[in-house]
C-alpha cells in the first residue's frame, strides 16, 4: 500500500506556484497569461533570496556571495552579471516570459507532477497545456497553506512568533545578518506580522542550561534541528501566500481566508511587492490603449 502511494515533490516557489495557477483538468492557467508570467518571475526572486543567492540592499535586488544548488543558476547569473543594479519591479519586467513559464513546467512534466499535452490547430500551431498528473504535491501545497492560515486566525500569536522564526532562520542561511526578528517588512522573507513577534515568549526563550535536562545532551541534537526545517518551510509557505495574493489567485483558492492579512503580506514581502507593482502598471497600460 506505501509503496503505491504517491508520495508529494518538494517543490521550488516558482514550481508551487506555478502548480497551483494550473487547472487541474485541462491544465489552462488560473490567472490571464500575463499575471501569470509576472508572478512566476516575482517567485523566481523570491527562490533565490530563500537560497540566499540574492538579497534586497536599499531599493536594489544584489548577488551574493552564496553559490547554492538551483534551477535557476541562469537567472542568478544574469543578476550577477549585470554592471549595474536594478530594482525588484525592473527584475521582474526582465524575468518574465513565455520561456521562463515553459521551462518550469517542463522541469514538473520530467518530475510526473504535470503531463505535456499538445493540440494542434489548423495542422501546424501547438499550444501546449500542462493537466496535472500526480494531485500529492498540490494538496501538500494546499493542506500547508491551511495549516498557516488556520494557526494565524486561530491564535494570531503564536502565528507571529513562527513567523518570527521563520524570518530569523532564513536571514541566518541568506547571510543577512541585518534583518532581524523585528524588521515588520520582511526584508528576506514574508511573515505574518513578524514585527509583532514577542522574543521573550516562552517557544522563542532558550532552554536553561542550569536545568537538569541539559545533563542528557544525546537528544539536544535532533531536537535542536527540527524547528529550522519547520521555520523554513513556514517561511516558504507564507512567501507563497503573499505571491498567490499579489497574482489575483489567493481568493479564488481560498475563498473563506482572511484576504486582508494576505494583502498585508504580499505588500510587505519585496518579491510580491514587485510583482504588484508590474502588474499595476499592465493593467494601466492595457487601460490607456482600450481609450485610444
Amino acid at each position: 500500500m506505501d509503496a503505491e502511494t504517491p508520495k508529494a515533490v518538494e517543490l521550488s516557489l516558482p514550481q508551487a506556484f506555478l502548480l497551483l495557477a494550473t487547472n487541474d483538468k485541462d491544465g489552462k492557467p488560473e490567472v490571464p497569461v500575463f499575471a501569470l508570467r509576472t508572478t512566476l518571475a516575482g517567485a523566481i526572486l523570491a527562490e533565490l533570496a530563500m537560497l540566499g543567492a540574492i538579497e534586497l540592499q536599499g531599493k536594489h535586488v544584489r548577488a551574493t556571495g552564496t553559490v547554492p544548488q538551483t534551477d535557476f543558476q541562469h537567472e542568478l547569473e544574469l543578476i550577477r552579471g549585470k554592471s549595474r543594479p536594478h530594482t525588484p519591479k525592473a527584475w521582474v519586467a526582465i524575468l518574465e516570459g513565455r520561456a521562463e513559464v515553459r521551462r518550469v513546467y517542463e522541469a514538473m512534466a520530467s518530475q510526473g507532477i504535470v503531463e505535456h499535452v499538445g493540440e494542434k490547430h489548423l495542422g501546424r500551431f501547438r499550444a501546449v497545456r500542462y493537466p496535472k498528473k500526480d494531485h500529492a504535491s498540490e494538496e501538500a501545497l494546499l493542506k500547508r497553506i491551511q495549516a498557516a492560515l488556520g494557526s494565524a486566525l486561530s491564535d494570531p500569536e503564536a502565528a507571529a512568533s513562527k513567523a518570527a522564526e521563520a524570518t530569523e532562520a532564513v536571514a541566518t542561511e541568506a547571510g543577512a545578518a541585518d534583518v532581524g526578528v523585528s524588521d515588520a517588512r520582511w526584508a528576506d522573507v514574508g511573515a505574518f506580522d513578524a514585527g509583532t513577534a514577542d522574543a521573550t515568549t516562552p517557544e522563542a526563550a532558550a532552554p536553561d542550561a542550569t536545568t537538569p535536562a541539559a545533563e542528557t545532551p544525546a537528544p539536544a541534537k535532533p531536537a535542536a534541528q527540527t524547528p529550522d526545517a519547520r521555520t523554513t518551510a513556514d517561511a516558504r509557505t507564507t512567501a507563497l501566500i503573499a505571491l498567490l495574493q499579489a497574482a489575483g489567485l489567493f481568493g479564488k483558492l481560498f475563498p473563506e481566508a482572511d484576504r486582508s492579512r494576505a494583502s498585508e503580506l504580499a505588500r510587505g514581502y519585496w518579491p510580491s511587492r514587485a510583482v504588484e507593482d508590474e502588474l499595476r502598471l499592465i493593467r494601466l497600460a492595457e487601460e490607456e490603449a482600450a481609450t485610444l
